[in-house]
C-alpha cells in the first residue's frame, strides 16, 4: 500500500514542478517586490507603502472601482444575452447555423482591432453612431470623451465582442439535454417559458456557472479593449487596474505597478472564489 502511494506521488511531481516554476514562485516573488521600490539593479523594502498609495491616490483608486463596475456589468449582460440567444438558436430556425456563425464572428476579430474600429465609430463628429443620430434628428453623444459615458461605451463594445463565447457554451449545454424531458413537459401541458424555467435552466446550470465565472474573470483582467479605445481617459475615467499597472510600469514605478498586479489577483480571489463556491452549491440541488 505504501509503495502504491509513493508511485502515485511520482506522477504528481512533474505537474508540481511546472506549477511551482510558472505560478507559485512568480506569485511569491511578485508579493515580495510589491512591498519594495525596485528597478533592474536593486530594491528598497517599503512594506505596505505601495498598497497604501494605491488606495489613497484617486488616480490609482479609481481603477479598482472601474474594474469592478466593468467586470460585473459585462459578466451580467453577457450571461443574460448569451442565454437568450442560445435558446433562440437551439430552436427550429431555418437560418440558425448561419446565425450561430454571425454571433460567434466577433470573437475571431482581434480585440485591438475591435477597439480601434469602435473608437472610430464613436468619434464625436465623424463617427458612424453620431452620424446616424444626426440623421434621425436626435442629440449626439460624446461616447468616449465624456467621463459619464466613456466606461459604459467600452462595456457595450465588450458585450458585443464577447457574448458569442457564452452562446456557444450555452448551446452545447442546451443541445445535450435529453429530449425526453421536453416530451414529458409537453404531456404535462407546459408552455415555452415554463420549459425554459423548469427544464432548460436547471439542466444547463453547469454551463451557466461556466459563463458567469469566465466572463467575470475576463472582465477583471480586461486591458486591451480599454487601452485601444481610450487609454484610460478622459482623465482617469476609464482606467482599470490593468491599465494603471501598465502606465506605472511604463513610468518606471515598478514596485507600485507590481502592487497593482497583486491587488488585481486579490480582487479575483475575493470575488470569484466565493461566487464559484456558491454557484457549485446551487448546481448540486
Amino acid at each position: 500500500m505504501k509503495d502504491k502511494k509513493i508511485y502515485t506521488y511520482w506522477f504528481t511531481l512533474p505537474a508540481l514542478f511546472i506549477f511551482s516554476i510558472f505560478f507559485l514562485i512568480p506569485m511569491i516573488t511578485s508579493v515580495f517586490f510589491s512591498m519594495t521600490v525596485w528597478n533592474l539593479k536593486d530594491f528598497k523594502f517599503v512594506g505596505f507603502q505601495n498598497f497604501i498609495q494605491f488606495f489613497t491616490e484617486r488616480s490609482l483608486r479609481i481603477g479598482i472601482k472601474n474594474t469592478l463596475i466593468y467586470a460585473f456589468l459585462t459578466s451580467g449582460a453577457k450571461t443574460i444575452l448569451a442565454y437568450g440567444i442560445a435558446i433562440l438558436l437551439s430552436g427550429k430556425l431555418k437560418t440558425k447555423n448561419f446565425l450561430r456563425a454571425v454571433v460567434f464572428f466577433p470573437n475571431l476579430i482581434s480585440t485591438i482591432a475591435v477597439g480601434i474600429t469602435f473608437a472610430a465609430m464613436m468619434h464625436p463628429t465623424k463617427g458612424l453612431f453620431n452620424t446616424v443620430l444626426q440623421a434621425m434628428h436626435l442629440p449626439t453623444i460624446n461616447w468616449l470623451g465624456n467621463a459619464d459615458t466613456a466606461i459604459l461605451s467600452i462595456v457595450l463594445t465588450d458585450i458585443w465582442k464577447g457574448t458569442g463565447v457564452g452562446v456557444i457554451i450555452f448551446l452545447a449545454g442546451i443541445l445535450a439535454v435529453d429530449k425526453a424531458y421536453y416530451e414529458a413537459a409537453d404531456i404535462d401541458g407546459a408552455g415555452v417559458f415554463q420549459k425554459i424555467r423548469y427544464v432548460t435552466t436547471p439542466l444547463v446550470r453547469p454551463s451557466l456557472n461556466t459563463v458567469i465565472i469566465l466572463s467575470l474573470i475576463g472582465g477583471m483582467r480586461s486591458f486591451d479593449l480599454v487601452w485601444s479605445m481610450t487609454k484610460g481617459g478622459p482623465g482617469y475615467a476609464t482606467d482599470v487596474v490593468a491599465s494603471i499597472v501598465y502606465k506605472q510600469y511604463a513610468a518606471g514605478y515598478y514596485g507600485l505597478s507590481t502592487a497593482g498586479n497583486v491587488i488585481l489577483f486579490l480582487l479575483i480571489v475575493i470575488f470569484v472564489f466565493p461566487l464559484r463556491s456558491y454557484l457549485l452549491k446551487k448546481e448540486e440541488y
